[in-house]
Parts: structure tokens; C-alpha cells; sequence
């Protein structure tokens, strides 16, 4: 089993899917995990109570807010005085198209870009900077599928964000091994989520024939995904991108 022991680390979007199994795996592991929330405080509180006071810790931001990003890793950062890895989970998947209102289609385009790569960009910086100061650190950023093979015509804009986020980790990883920062991200296709089970369900035999393995992603296996980037077993893996999809799309 991995080793996390005197880990700090940060989870965005901590408190429900992969946010909290990864949040789990990382307890588990050793770590001690701020759970980052944005609505549902309930949820995150109820997961530092099961991961232990001493082991997690729950904090809220609203990443669709310019400027929110930064007091987030700060205030992250005081609570044991350091972070050792950034986990970069949260993000929106609204749904627009080119039928939509103008004002729809721009509203939502800049709600997604906002939290799933302004927000996320806000971070990185701010870890960059602490992680410079301090000899070293992690960067995990959760893409997505969609940042290589794209979306359907509803999601362009989240495939739009998360392909950004992808060139934003190989820029990290190139411009700052020096430093020893690591900056890594993970590319799921379809997870079992509360969030995404609805559609999974309607569409269930259309995904199972996409997916080779016959099956969507559990959260746990990218949980386990962070866990052996947030361990620093693969330092020379930096920049590269782990896919998680069932081989439904093979780069």
C-alpha cells in the first residue's frame, strides 16, 4: 500500500465523487486531506467526521467567483503550516449549444472556463509560488477524455476547459522540474457518480458498447490514480497524462 505519512494536500471539489473517494484514499494512505467544498458543506463536514479531525479538515470556496481561488490555497496551506500536493478535482459540466440564446451560451462558456481552468490556473499559481519557496511539491490536475477525443455538441465548452487544463500541466511541468515541482493530470471518461448517475443510467447499453472493459470508471480507481501521483514514485512521469476510460479512447 502506499505511503502518505506527513502529506498535506489539498482536494478541490473534496466533498462527493471523486473528489471524496480521492479524499478517502488519501486518509487512508496516511495524508492529511483538506476537503475543499464549494455548496455542499454538509457532505464535506460528514467526511472529515468519517476520515478523522485530525485527518481532514473541510473548507469552502466558490471557484465560479474570480479571486476565490487564492485565499483557498492560503487558508489550506495555514492548517498545518504547508502543502505538500494540489489536487485540482473541482469542476462544471453545464449543458449548452449553438441553439441556445446568445446570453445562455456565453454565460455558460464563462461559468465553465471560470471554475474548471481559471480557478484551477489561480491555484497552480499560488502552488508554484509555495512550492518554489519550499523545495518542491505536487500538482494533480483531473482533466478529462473529452480534452483529446472532444464532446458532443452540448459539452464543447467543457471539453474546451479541460483541454486547456492539459496544456496548462505540461507548461508546469516543463517550466518548473527545476524547482521540483511535479505536475501531473488525470483524464477520465465517464465516472460512477451521484452527479453523472442519471445519465449513466438512460444511456447505460449506448456507454457499455463505447467502452471496451464494458464498464464506466469507480471513482476509487481514479482515487487510486492520485494516490500513486501524490506518492512520488513516478517523478520522471511529470507532465505525461493518465488515461482512465476502459480503452473507449486509446491515444
Amino acid at each position: 500500500m502506499l505511503n502518505l505519512t506527513g502529506k498535506v494536500i489539498l482536494v478541490t471539489g473534496g466533498s462527493r465523487g471523486i473528489g471524496a473517494a480521492t479524499a478517502r484514499t488519501l486518509a487512508g494512505a496516511g495524508a492529511q486531506v483538506i476537503v475543499h467544498y464549494g455548496r455542499n458543506a454538509a457532505e464535506a463536514q460528514a467526511l472529515v467526521t468519517e476520515l478523522g479531525h485530525d485527518r481532514a479538515v473541510a473548507l469552502g470556496a466558490d471557484l465560479s467567483r474570480p479571486g476565490a481561488a487564492a485565499p483557498l490555497f492560503r487558508e489550506a496551506a495555514a492548517w498545518q503550516g504547508r502543502l505538500d500536493v494540489l489536487v485540482n478535482n473541482a469542476g462544471v459540466a453545464p449543458s449548452v449549444t449553438v441553439d441556445d440564446p446568445l446570453d445562455a451560451w456565453t454565460a455558460t462558456w464563462a461559468q465553465t472556463l471560470q471554475v474548471n481552468l481559471v480557478a484551477l490556473a489561480d491555484l497552480c499559481r499560488e502552488a508554484i509560488v509555495a512550492f518554489r519557496a519550499q523545495g518542491g511539491g505536487t500538482i494533480i490536475n483531473v482533466a478529462s477524455r473529452a480534452a483529446f477525443r472532444g464532446d458532443n455538441p452540448n459539452a464543447m465548452h467543457y471539453a474546451a476547459s479541460k483541454g486547456g487544463v492539459i496544456a496548462l500541466t505540461r507548461s508546469i511541468a516543463r517550466g518548473y522540474a527545476k524547482d521540483n515541482i511535479l505536475a501531473y493530470a488525470v483524464a477520465p471518461g465517464w465516472v460512477r457518480t451521484d452527479m453523472a448517475e442519471g445519465y449513466l443510467r438512460e444511456h447505460a447499453q449506448e456507454i457499455a458498447r463505447e467502452i471496451p472493459l464494458g464498464d464506466v470508471v469507480p471513482p476509487e480507481e481514479v482515487a487510486n490514480t492520485v494516490a500513486f501521483l501524490a506518492s512520488g514514485l513516478a517523478r520522471h512521469m511529470t507532465g505525461a497524462t493518465l488515461d482512465l476510460n476502459g480503452a473507449s479512447y486509446v491515444r
